[in-house]
């Protein structure tokens, strides 16, 4: 049974250290979730299942108003944790630990989590989305990292070059038979 995965990546959030959950969007990200909006309204989106994570939750929730629907929190799709708090990886280090992640799939940066742990807890969310949901359009707010490594599992060209292309925001519509990825169609379009 054919049915759509609709990832959704969280719009632009001012990055301040120690407020993970609580982050909201810029103004920019504000705007962008209303071109979110406007892009999803008339896909027929049946279901709509967030990050816990308050930029992901506010991307989506001008979809949800339209759509007059309730986003569902589900705790295991939050972004993955890259270090321990006393631990921070430094600025200036931050993109060759991200592509070592990738290259290693079982490393994790002193306190954080790895690829393979957050993809273990992520996709055993997706597939239950998916076997829940047989038939149905599904919009998923949701973080690049954790985004890629669902999609990752089903396709492993979806991996660190993927994940530095992406935007924020950015929409992937995955086309799913039953558990097997038939297709991924880009539907964001860069705009200022």
């Amino acid at each position: 049974m054919k049915t759509t995965i609709y990832m959704v990546r969280h719009a632009e959030s001012p990055y301040t250290e120690g407020n993970e959950r609580t982050r909201g969007l810029t103004l920019k990200g504000k705007l962008n979730a209303d071109g979110i909006t406007r892009i999803l309204k008339d896909e027929g989106i049946d279901v709509l299942i967030s990050s816990p994570y308050a930029r992901a939750i506010l991307t989506l929730e001008g979809l949800a108003q339209e759509l007059e629907q309730e986003i569902k929190i589900v705790e295991d799709l939050r972004e993955r944790h890259f270090s321990g708090e006393d631990d921070l990886i430094p600025t200036e280090k931050f993109m060759s630990e991200m592509k070592r992640m990738f290259d290693d799939f079982d490393y994790a940066y002193p306190g954080g989590e790895s690829n393979r742990a957050c993809q273990q807890r992520a996709v055993v969310v997706l597939r239950d989305i998916l076997e829940e949901n047989k038939g149905k359009k599904i919009a998923i707010g949701t973080h690049g990292n954790v985004m890629t490594l669902m999609m990752n599992h089903f396709d492993a060209t979806y991996g660190f070059d993927f994940l530095n292309q992406t935007m924020k925001p950015d929409i992937y519509k995955m086309q799913f038979n039953d558990l097997e990825l038939e297709e991924v169609t880009r539907l964001w379009e860069y705009r200022e």
